[in-house]
């Protein structure tokens, strides 16, 4: 079987418009968390999100172009283009009808949508923005991806709500296994901060409000004051292909994409199953995949959303899944800083995970100040540690009762 490896990341997120700016604020342990600054939110309970800053989409990409799509098409594909060159794919030497896109996007073109409800509900005109259906569908941000870079092998959105970018990462693997590809541009993408995306998650009670005036607090997963995540955007890129692709191309990988699993709790739309049962099923097929016994696991980049009800369910979890050794492991929740990415967030963990293992550093859950007795794991509170990593594993449960996992491996 062809093993799979990763040679290239990209990201645009809250903390940076790249890996480096974004790795280099997690060591720091900072927060992109503020107050909202895209519109007016008097009338919201939730006044702060993680917003990606100065954002200018022509530094990225052709400016004409960019003004064709919605904000999670310019997010996704100046990511795509960051993880295409750090994976020396620039140079050429790939051909372009074997290169496959997939992407995770669980809601798409929200900016979009908005802006053709004015003159179709408001002003009762049928004259919307001319962009607006090819700018908001979800399967527009790989296929902006695929016409940039001229590439014309599947182009696809997988829509799985926060799960969205974990399960591309693991179809992937399975386009690589299956020769179906030879490499793929995969990760996830979202742009959820508009009125209707912060209304939309503020009415059924999952957003953090009572942090107004200390904003960069308020994403504390596992701490006992924690009231709701963070929302956020922005887009995390891998590249994938086979160890003999990288190695005929002369690329040394980042790491192994060792494993990977998808279920469903088939339980609630909204909340986890209580007994974990789709999680831990996930995690134990993802291992299985991996051909990796749980104490052979390192690290743990926990969903980790800060709400009262996925936290001490997650670990759970943990503990079902990895016995005694899940009091060893490091688990932390990057959603502590960056907030909740929602189809992105699988993507961007897999990126902090990755480079885990690179570094051989763990970054930290900060906010972590009084720890929930139901959460009792070492979840790297408030500062990152130098630790042994060679397996990572990074899992993401969505609404629907979603469950994805991924497993990076270090490569000796």
């Amino acid at each position: 079987m062809k093993k799979s490896v990763v040679t290239g990341l990209g990201t645009v997120n809250p903390l940076g418009h790249n890996v480096d700016q974004f790795w280099q604020a997690c060591r720091e342990g900072k927060s992109g968390i503020a107050p909202i600054t895209r519109f007016d939110t008097e009338i919201f309970t939730s006044k702060y999100a993680a917003e990606v800053k100065e954002w200018n989409a022509g530094d990225y990409m052709d400016g004409k172009e960019a003004r064709k799509m919605d904000r999670f098409s310019q997010y996704v594909l100046a990511g795509a283009l960051e993880a295409w060159k750090d994976a020396g794919l620039d140079a050429g030497g790939v051909d372009p009808s074997r290169v496959a896109v997939i992407m995770g996007v669980g809601i798409g073109g929200f900016e979009t949508t908005e802006a053709a409800y004015k003159p179709l509900f408001i002003k009762n005109s049928v004259r919307v923005p001319p962009m607006t259906i090819p700018k908001m569908i979800i399967n527009i941000g790989p296929a902006n991806i695929a016409i940039y870079l001229g590439l014309t092998g599947p182009a696809l959105s997988v829509s799985t709500a926060c799960s969205s970018a974990t399960d591309a990462i693991t179809l992937s693997k399975q386009f690589i296994e299956s020769g179906a590809a030879d490499v793929v541009l995969t990760g996830g993408v979202e742009a959820p901060i508009t009125r209707l995306g912060v209304a939309g998650f503020n009415v059924i009670q999952a957003l953090s409000t009572k942090w107004v005036d200390e904003p960069h607090r308020a994403s504390r997963p596992f701490d006992r004051d924690r009231d709701g995540f963070v929302i956020a955007e922005g887009a995390g890129v891998l590249v994938i292909e086979s160890e003999e692709h990288a190695a005929k191309r002369g690329k040394k990988p980042y790491a192994e994409l060792a494993g990977g699993a998808m279920t469903n709790d088939a339980n609630h739309l909204t909340a986890p199953h209580p007994e974990g049962v789709g999680a831990i099923a996930c995690f134990q097929r993802a291992l299985e995949n991996a051909g990796i016994a749980p104490d052979e696991v390192d690290y743990v980049n926990a969903h980790g959303t800060s709400t009262p009800l996925n936290d001490p369910t997650e670990t759970m979890v943990i503990k079902k899944v990895f016995g005694d050794h899940a009091y060893k492991l490091k688990i932390s929740s990057t959603k502590s800083m960056t907030g909740h990415l929602v189809g992105a967030a699988g993507a961007v963990e897999a990126i902090a995970s990755i480079l885990a293992i690179r570094d051989q550093w763990v970054p930290p859950t900060i906010n972590l100040d009084n720890p929930d007795e139901a959460c009792d794991l070492d979840y790297v509170p408030n500062a990152g540690v130098d630790h042994p990593v060679n397996v990572a594993v990074s899992d993401s449960l969505g609404f629907g009762g979603h469950n994805g996992v991924a497993i990076f491996r270090k490569i000796s």
